[in-house]
């Protein structure tokens, strides 16, 4: 599957009729980001974004935003911002294979969601 085509297919959740329990904690993640981690195989950005979770900076923030972008050679960065543009944590990744160049991961009230999903 394309990056193109794999974008059309999240770009069509916007809503959810399923929560997923991550196994080691009570947060909850939808439709959409099923999709996403199975699209693009990367079920290792879920446990990203709720490892986040561990630092109090991030943690504090009512709402998060998580921005995914895969760099030329491969390697990304992983920002969370505050919701309102303000960076809250950074993780470089050496090396990735996610097939997008960015994509975003919404985090508010126990639930991962993407923004299409709001």
């Amino acid at each position: 599957m394309t990056p193109e085509e794999i974008k059309n297919k999240l770009d069509q959740f916007t809503g959810t009729e399923n929560y997923f329990k991550h196994p080691l904690t009570k947060i909850v993640y939808t439709d959409g980001v099923k999709a996403m981690a199975q699209l693009c195989q990367a079920y290792w950005l879920i446990g990203a974004c709720i490892s986040w979770q561990l630092d109090k900076k991030v943690s504090e923030q009512e709402f998060q935003v998580f921005k995914l972008k895969v760099n030329s050679d491969k390697s990304a960065i992983l920002t969370i911002e505050d919701g309102n543009y303000n960076i809250v944590g950074t993780q470089e990744i050496e090396f990735t294979d996610f097939p997008l160049d960015e994509i975003q991961i919404w985090f508010t009230n126990g639930v991962l969601y993407l923004p299409s999903e709001h």
